[in-house]
């Protein structure tokens, strides 16, 4: 057996490939160039891919049995196409649930509590120069008094909803399937209503460009929103717009429609506010997650060549 890794480098230099390597002749690559996918995968039975899109445009007259995401998302495989020539298709569900709840929390925190702006402020010498001992600006508001908006109640939405049930917030959960333990909203409702809006979903064609400019204008000039589902699943240039004109308080973004994003992007006119909290796709990259999806991984590959069916999407 063959197997090609084609962007290595995504998962990190620390994590530990050795279950992969283990079952066949492995060739890593750290990244790949559009142009190089088909040459690298033309021979190799199982393909390894965190970001990389495999397609029309690479896969045929290549030797491909399986693809294995290195995600809990796929929409950067075509699924049709691999179910029209065979070929099979598996993610790694709910190994990063923690760490994207973690940062969802986190986001909210530090945005809720200004905690960019109080740390300046010591950092800065302004504290010890103040002569007083407390800073009370900006204001900031008790977590418990708002209502937290989760949109997409998976794994990863339904502990952030937990969380935010536990430090006091009212919840509403937007999804397909009614959840009896929080009040069920739909977006419209959520956007409408909630003071810190999460999202949560998978990226396709019900949920692309769902929090649209109409969405965010409705929004409450309090609203948080943070997303760490997909890019796309947002208006990015209605967000920088909403952000610039003051008419939502903050925003926190993991993830973005190209990535990394370019410096056309709507992004790059908010970089540095203290309301904006930009990370580097880096909420699923615990050194434990990390491992965790390799092993994972390792596993889907061995059910496959022991026909037993182990996240199969396709």
């Amino acid at each position: 057996m063959k197997i090609a890794i084609l962007d290595a480098a995504t998962l990190g230099q620390d994590v530990d490939l050795s279950p992969i390597r283990a079952l066949g002749i492995t060739v890593e690559y750290a990244t790949t160039a559009p142009n190089e996918i088909h040459e690298r995968i033309v021979d190799a039975d199982v393909v390894v891919v965190n970001k990389i899109k495999l397609n029309a445009s690479n896969l045929p007259e290549t030797a491909v049995r399986l693809i294995c995401v290195a995600a809990t998302g796929y929409d950067n495989i075509d699924t049709e196409y691999c179910k029209n020539h065979g070929i099979a298709l598996c993610n790694v569900p709910g190994y990063s649930s923690d760490n994207v709840a973690q940062l969802t929390v986190a986001m909210a925190l530090s945005l809720v509590t200004h905690l960019p702006e109080y740390n300046r402020f010591v950092s800065s010498g302004a504290y010890s120069a103040s002569g007083l001992a407390n800073q009370l600006t900006p204001v900031y508001h008790e977590i418990s008094s708002m209502t937290w908006g989760v949109v997409g109640g998976g794994g990863i939405g339904g502990k952030v909803a937990k969380i935010a049930e536990a430090m006091g917030c009212k919840v509403l959960m937007c999804r397909r399937r009614p959840d009896d333990r929080y009040e069920q909203a739909s977006i419209d409702e959520v956007c409408r209503r909630a003071d810190i809006i999460s999202l949560h979903v998978p990226l396709n064609d019900s949920t692309r460009g769902m929090i649209s400019r109409d969405r965010i204008s409705a929004m409450k000039p309090n609203a948080i929103v943070i997303n760490v589902a997909r890019g796309a699943v947002t208006d990015e240039q209605a967000l920088a717009d909403a952000v610039e004109q003051g008419r939502i308080a903050g925003l926190g973004v993991d993830v973005y429609s190209v990535e990394p994003f370019p410096a056309d992007h709507p992004f790059t006119r908010i970089l540095g506010r203290d309301n904006v909290c930009l990370t580097p796709h880096m909420a699923w990259g615990s050194a434990e997650a990390r491992n965790r999806c390799v092993r994972e991984i390792a596993e889907n590959v061995k059910a496959f060549y022991d026909e037993n069916d182990r996240n199969r999407i396709v």
